[in-house]
């Protein structure tokens, strides 16, 4: 069971991950055609563009994607509902207690520790390859990604011997947060 769990955590970080990647990238305005914009397309058109369709024309051209938000919303919807219905007793929970209060619980965790979780990657990703190929055009990509949350910390952490620290530390507050909602 605990490899089944695994294979379902995975698949629904890299859906609800992609689809809140494509929501933050889209509400920074960057442009979709190099990485990870072509991959965050592929794996969320099927879901993203249906809400495009059925959504309102004023939440469809609002500064913010809230069909990639509701599209990461829903899948972790469904990640909740297939871990109850695998490991939670069914969808009447094991207590008696109805799945109405349960399934959305489970849901919302599972989307704070994926876009943790998914910071902490786009982080890691972005200090290897300042060490190993700084001038990637990725590296550009996740700097603009991460350029919101770094700065706070650039202005208080200063630059040690022409180190930048703000990553590591960034690194360390979402894992303190993986911790605290664990």
């Amino acid at each position: 069971m605990s490899a089944l769990l695994f294979l379902l955590n995975t698949l629904f970080f890299f859906l609800v991950g992609a689809a809140l990647l494509r929501a933050w990238m889209n509400t920074r305005r960057m442009r979709m055609v190099q990485q990870p914009g072509p991959f965050v397309m592929a794996v969320t058109n099927w879901i993203v563009q249906p809400l495009r369709k059925s959504l309102p024309q004023t939440w469809v051209q609002s500064q913010f994607d809230v069909a990639s938000f509701i599209a990461a919303c829903l899948l972790a919807l469904a990640y909740s509902a297939a871990w109850h219905t695998l490991f939670g007793a069914g969808l009447i929970g094991s207590t008696g207690t109805s799945p109405l209060f349960s399934v959305p619980f489970v849901a919302l965790n599972f989307m704070l520790r994926t876009v943790l979780q998914g910071l902490m990657v786009l982080a890691l990703v972005y200090v290897v390859l300042s060490w190993v190929q700084p001038q990637a055009p990725v590296q550009y990509t996740l700097g603009q990604l991460l350029q919101p949350l770094l700065a706070p910390i650039r202005r208080v952490l200063p630059t040690l011997g022409g180190v930048d620290l703000s990553v590591l530390l960034l690194i360390v507050l979402l894992q303190v947060a993986l911790i605290l909602i664990g």
